[in-house]
C-alpha cells in the first residue's frame, strides 16, 4: 500500500496548484491590459511630440489657423457631388425642382444647371444637399409645410406693376386736362363770334 502521508501530501500541492492558477489568472489579465494601455499612452504621447516639434518649427509670424476656420471645408470635402446622384435623389423623394431648391436655398434654375452639369454647387450647397439626402419622404414633406410658400412671379410682378401704373397714369391724364382747355376755350369764342355775326 502507498504511504497514506505521501497521497495526502501529493493531493495538497495539486490543490495548491490549482488555486494558485486561478488566483493569477485574473492578475494576469489585468497585467495584459495595463500593457496594451501603457503602448497606446507611448503612441499618443509619440505623436504629440511630433506635432509639438512641427509648431516650434514654425515661423512666427504664420498663426496657427483655428479648427473652427477649417471645419466647414473639411465636412464640404466629405460629401461628393455628382449630377446623377442629384436627378436620382430627387426622384426617390418625388419632388419638383422647384421643391427640391426649396428645401436646398436655391432657385429651381439651379437645380436644373446641377442635373444637366452645367453648373457646380459651392461647398456650403454641397453640405445642404447632403442634408437633405439623409431625410425621408415623411420628412421632406413635414419640413415644405414649415417653409413659407414663395408668391408666384406673375402676381407679384402685377401688384408690384399696378401703383406703377397709377402714378404713371396720374401725370397723363393731368395733361390731357391741360391740354384739353386752351381748345375748349377757343371753341367758346369762336361760337360767340359766330352769333355776333348772325345778329349782325
Amino acid at each position: 500500500m502507498p504511504n497514506l502521508a505521501s497521497v495526502l501530501k501529493d493531493e495538497v500541492a495539486r490543490l495548491a496548484r490549482k488555486e494558485i492558477r486561478r488566483q493569477t489568472a485574473a492578475l494576469q489579465k489585468a497585467s495584459a491590459q495595463y500593457r496594451r494601455d501603457i503602448a497606446a499612452l507611448k503612441r499618443q504621447s509619440a505623436v504629440l511630440e511630433r506635432q509639438m516639434v512641427q509648431l516650434q518649427s514654425r515661423p512666427a509670424a504664420q498663426p496657427v489657423q483655428p479648427a473652427q476656420e477649417s471645419a466647414p471645408a473639411e465636412e464640404g470635402a466629405k460629401h461628393r457631388f455628382t449630377a446623377k446622384g442629384l436627378r436620382s435623389q430627387r426622384k426617390r423623394l418625388g419632388l419638383s425642382a422647384g421643391d427640391y431648391a426649396k428645401l436646398v436655398g436655391v432657385t429651381p434654375q439651379s437645380i436644373y444647371n446641377w442635373e444637366r452639369g452645367g453648373a457646380r454647387p459651392r461647398q456650403s450647397q454641397i453640405a445642404a444637399l447632403a442634408a437633405v439626402r439623409g431625410m425621408g419622404k415623411k420628412e421632406v414633406k413635414a419640413k415644405l409645410a414649415i417653409l413659407p410658400k414663395a408668391e408666384p412671379k406673375k402676381k407679384a410682378a402685377a401688384k408690384n406693376a399696378a401703383p406703377n401704373k397709377a402714378k404713371k397714369a396720374a401725370p397723363k391724364k393731368k395733361a390731357v386736362a391741360k391740354k384739353a382747355a386752351p381748345k375748349k376755350v377757343k371753341k367758346a369764342v369762336a361760337k360767340k363770334k359766330a352769333t355776333k355775326k348772325k345778329k349782325a
